[in-house]
């Protein structure tokens, strides 16, 4: 072979090796975004729908992008609790979290009407007024300005009734018990409104408390009760579904603008599938558990006649009304349209009555 034609099959071997290379570099280097969430893995050997839909969730996001872009998710706190996870994602140290309404609510007072007592007569309308584009438009255009970009829902079911020596079904019976309350002010306000006396327990520190007789009654989702062995000490429930548990799925703003659309669309397509998951999981999970509840544990399961959850609503309007005004009026923006200017209460109690008939 000529040197010419030598020199120019060693210019082309080295061109074929360098590109080589930086492909391998390439595909080597994809993007890796931490997702946090204060959900455990598994509880019981059973796995924790909002994990599991957390998974879900990452696993799209890397086949979608091709490898792109890899989500590692952090369960059980590990990066911080609720409010440490809320900040970082605000100022962008942390790319993506499921954060409670009521953790949000310290940092935009709005969501927390979601988490107001009797709001909702079902999951099922819930769902419904979640989803509505309306209400969404509303709620979501407060989160930019805080850093945060919500693209979907997670959740833990809907709250219940859990006491140590008798069943309560009506306010009446609400007086002067003494129940474990998460530190939230809807909560503990719409407890005092009800006639009971909230106490500050640990979560971790709940089940002995029970034992002991420090409080009469716990307040968590029925599968969380059984999971966690509530039900062993506090077996009389109330399917009382007085609050969701509902969670936003926020990106990190910065990270959220550093995404193309179409990785956007992937992103938003993943929340989607996820929330699917962890809402089709809770509701097998609460089927199979309240069945344990009641076999394992000897467990009573009461159900709120509609005459009965009216009362309960009833007694707390006054806890709505007064959030209701600390919140305040939504933006007299003409995007917001026949809402604007209407207070955020009244809008979300319009949607819940629209789904409701």
């Amino acid at each position: 072979m000529p040197p010419e034609e030598s020199m120019k099959v060693k210019i082309l071997l080295a061109i074929i090796l360098a590109l080589t290379v930086f492909s391998a570099a390439s595909a080597q280097a994809a993007r890796v975004l931490k997702f946090g969430h204060i959900a455990p893995i598994q509880i019981e050997n059973k796995d924790f729908p909002m994990h599991k839909a957390a998974l879900a969730f990452a696993a799209h996001v890397e086949k979608e992008t091709g490898g792109e872009i890899k989500i590692e998710v952090f369960p059980l706190g590990q990066l911080g609790n609720d409010r440490s996870m809320l900040e970082q994602v605000q100022f962008g140290t942390l790319d993506m979290m499921d954060c409670t309404t009521a953790v949000m609510s310290n940092l935009i007072p709005q969501v927390g009407l979601l988490d107001l007592f009797f709001l909702f007569p079902s999951k099922e309308v819930a769902y419904k007024v979640l989803a509505d584009e309306e209400f969404k438009t509303v709620m979501d255009a407060l989160m930019p300005g805080m850093g945060l970009i919500p693209i979907g829902y997670a959740e833990n079911e809907m709250r219940d009734f859990g006491v140590r020596d008798k069943t309560i079904t009506s306010p009446e019976q609400m007086k002067g018990v003494r129940v474990r309350v998460m530190d939230s002010p809807v909560f503990l306000e719409s407890f005092r409104a009800l006639g009971a006396n909230p106490v500050g327990i640990p979560f971790p520190e709940l089940y002995t408390a029970l034992q002991q007789g420090a409080v009469d009654m716990q307040e968590n989702p029925i599968p969380t009760s059984v999971m966690m062995k509530f039900t062993e000490v506090a077996k009389h429930l109330t399917r009382s579904s007085h609050s969701l548990t509902s969670l936003y799925k926020m990106v990190s703003r910065p990270v959220w603008e550093s995404l193309t659309p179409e990785q956007q669309q992937i992103f938003l397509d993943a929340a989607k599938i996820a929330e699917d998951i962890n809402r089709t999981e809770n509701t097998n999970m609460r089927n199979e558990l309240e069945k344990l509840a009641m076999d394992k544990f000897r467990a009573t399961i009461a159900e709120l006649t509609p005459e009965e959850r009216q009362a309960f609503h009833d007694a707390v309007l006054p806890v709505h009304e007064k959030f209701a005004n600390q919140v305040g009026n939504i933006p007299n923006d003409p995007k917001f349209g026949k809402y604007a200017g209407k207070r955020y209460y009244d809008m979300i109690v319009e949607k819940v009555n629209q789904y409701s008939n």
